[in-house]
């Protein structure tokens, strides 16, 4: 099994910025599917930005050209820099990683606990 833990978020003032991680453990053989969510209070939950695993990234219009997805193949990591943060990015953001078990070669969809990024004077 697969799991994610996320790390990164936190309070910061408008226009600063943030870097997330999500770290896989487990024996993984592909990571297939990358992608960061978030959800903010009495809203649903949105895809922010995604990875596949030729590299290609897509994001929401709402934070293209201020947030990055990236990824360590190496460490099974996926981060989202985010800068020029506003207070709309407010919302609880969670990991999600689509792959190939190295060892079982069964294909896992897991996600993170979630973490808090809240952005505020």
């Amino acid at each position: 099994q697969v799991q994610l833990v996320e790390s990164g978020g936190g309070l910061v003032q408008p226009g600063g910025s943030l870097r997330l991680s999500c770290a896989a453990s487990g024996s993984i053989f592909n990571m297939n599917a990358m992608g960061w969510y978030r959800q903010a209070p009495g809203k649903e939950r949105e895809l922010v930005a995604g990875m596949t695993s030729g590299g290609s990234t897509n994001y929401a219009d709402s934070v293209k050209g201020r947030f990055t997805i990236s990824r360590d193949i190496a460490k099974n990591t996926v981060y989202l820099q985010m800068n020029s943060l506003k207070p709309e990015d407010t919302a609880v953001y969670s990991c999600n990683i689509k792959g190939i078990h190295r060892f079982t070669v069964l294909s896992f969809d897991s996600w993170g606990q979630g973490t808090q990024v809240t952005v505020s004077s």
